[in-house]
């Protein structure tokens, strides 16, 4: 796929949304506003649009994204907590692209400063003006709080044998406490294990030991790196109010049910 695929699919786009009175403006974000695109991106899209068609808007989500293009399938992202994005696979060839339907007030509350690649008035570009962008931070507080009961669940889930949701425990924490402490202490966002690759190497060699095989020792070791590797990235953060009981609790436990795998 080349790159000219995304500028067609946006002059599409721009032209159908400039034929309806509904829609002010087209913004980009992703990778396209930082100029890291390549011919594995998705397209962000921002669709804003007047809030007296809210209504119309938010029911016809995938019937507007089937006429900006050939779309092969599209589904609103309730899963992911945002019922105004659609996500859309188009083709062939094929192209990812997010559409998020929003209102000009809702542009007031975003996590960065998208292109404007189409705008009817100006609406658009001043709230933008007008207001900040803002990343959520991530609250380790929160994970301290959960992490030493996850701990002990994966050992519940070994002691039974149930290798599969233990896997799936070990992903969740990658994803979920690891990726996000290591992006925040290398100044980037808090976005999963989302290019820790580039800007984390070092630390994504040890990463690697904690994706475990189908097997009690490696699911076991595993977790015990994912341990070690969050306490030492936990002490980069401040005013931490550590579960000390619960940290030696689980982890004795999770000893004791492997130490009984083995007799």
């Amino acid at each position: 796929m080349t790159l000219s695929l995304y500028e067609h699919f946006i002059e599409e786009t721009k032209m159908k949304l400039s034929q309806d009175d509904r829609f002010i403006a087209l913004l980009a974000g992703g990778s396209m506003l930082k100029g890291t695109m390549d011919e594995y991106s998705d397209l962000d899209l921002v669709l804003v649009y007047e809030p007296e068609y809210r209504e119309t808007i938010m029911t016809e989500r995938i019937q507007i994204a089937e006429r900006l293009g050939s779309l092969l399938s599209g589904f609103t992202g309730e899963h992911v907590g945002e019922p105004r994005l659609v996500i859309c696979l188009y083709g062939p060839p094929p192209l990812h692209v997010d559409l998020k339907f929003v209102t000009p007030s809702e542009l007031e509350q975003r996590i960065e400063n998208p292109l404007i690649l189409w705008e009817r008035g100006s609406e658009a570009v001043r709230r933008m003006r007008n207001t900040q962008p803002s990343y959520p931070e991530l609250n380790v507080q929160w994970i301290e709080d959960r992490f030493w009961v996850w701990v002990h669940y994966g050992a519940t889930k070994l002691g039974r044998g149930e290798l599969f949701e233990f896997i799936d425990l070990i992903t969740y924490i990658r994803r979920a406490v690891l990726g996000p402490m290591i992006a925040t202490i290398h100044g980037q966002q808090p976005n999963g294990v989302r290019k820790l690759e580039f800007f984390a190497a070092k630390v994504t060699e040890e990463l690697v030991k904690t994706i475990p095989l189908h097997h009690a020792e490696s699911c076991y070791q595993s977790l015990l790196t994912s341990i070690q590797i969050y306490k030492r990235l936990r002490s980069d953060f401040q005013d931490l109010h550590l579960r000390r009981e619960a940290e030696s609790v689980a982890v004795d436990y999770l000893n004791e049910v492997f130490s009984s795998l083995k007799r």
